[in-house]
């Protein structure tokens, strides 16, 4: 999930970014009865990693809490949509046993 807003633009600040693929990957969840405490593993892709960690850790951390989810962050060279500074995959665990 890439950093796109609603009308699909890649915002400029870094920190709208990271929070709009966030709010993305928690509305996705939600529809599926999920919550982001869920999520068992999480992979980002960054360009510049290095540069927007702390920034990408302290927004992430609004979302992530104990028992944190595997985490690997990737920084790369680009990125499929032009712009994006980071893209979020996740792997979200489903409790079949209700």
């Amino acid at each position: 999930m890439t950093g796109s807003d609603a009308s699909g633009e890649l915002p400029q600040d870094p920190a709208a970014q990271f929070q709009a693929a966030f709010k993305k990957i928690v509305t996705i969840l939600k529809a599926s009865g999920l919550e982001f405490g869920s999520v068992a593993e999480m992979t980002s892709y960054h360009v510049a990693l290095q540069k927007n960690f702390q920034l990408f850790q302290t927004v992430r951390s609004d979302y992530v809490s104990r028992p944190y989810p595997a985490w690997t962050a990737v920084e790369v060279a680009g990125l499929r949509r032009k712009g994006a500074l980071v893209e979020i995959r996740v792997v979200a665990e489903v409790d079949n046993t209700s």
